[in-house]
């Protein structure tokens, strides 16, 4: 059973600061051949960002890539036929966009531990051969700030879902003087 709605929940915030903008969450199957989608997905919403640097934006659909293939592989989502990943994105702060992907928690089949954990030190052989174990570090390198928190934090609620979440620290840009409108950080 999984615990992700397969629909999408109302957004029932109020009396949001000015300078914050939340999308639509977006609610996917558990299945790899869902990043495609994730991306391409995240890349539209990201449009809407008219001073978005295209290097920005890129690094951003890169990540969102790796946070839901982690949570395919690692979790409830990607095990059960109907897990689901949930995608967030906001701007909790003026020049700061926030990533969040959600899991449907814990695996059964104990084959896999499901929490996000940086590979150990590795010599530079045995990166140059290991087949994976990059994406956090990856995901370390480009997002200015990232962590990841239990869905609900009770203890009787553990192995429910994992959110995994990035943050993206964007340059003040130089607009020219441009007061075309638009959505802007």
């Amino acid at each position: 059973m999984a615990i992700v709605p397969h629909t999408h929940a109302p957004d029932h915030t109020i009396n949001r600061p000015d300078n914050e903008h939340r999308w639509q969450s977006r609610v996917y199957p558990g299945q790899l051949s869902e990043a495609r989608q994730v991306r391409t997905d995240l890349h539209t919403d990201l449009a809407t960002l008219l001073t978005l640097p295209v290097e920005a934006r890129e690094s951003m659909v890169l990540c969102v890539s790796e946070m839901f293939a982690n949570a395919c592989d690692h979790s409830r989502s990607g095990q059960d036929p109907e897990g689901r990943v949930v995608r967030t994105l906001d701007t909790p702060r003026p020049r700061t966009v926030r990533i969040s992907v959600i899991d449907d928690g814990t695996r059964t089949d104990a084959s896999s531990d499901s929490s996000p954990k940086v590979p150990r030190r590795r010599t530079r052989k045995e990166w140059d051969q290991a087949e994976r174990g990059r994406g956090l570090l990856l995901l370390g390198h480009l997002a200015t700030r990232w962590g990841f928190r239990p869905v609900l934090d009770f203890p009787f609620c553990a192995g429910l879902g994992t959110v995994i979440w990035a943050e993206f620290t964007l340059p003040v840009l130089n607009c020219g003087g441009d007061s075309a409108g638009g959505s802007a950080l």
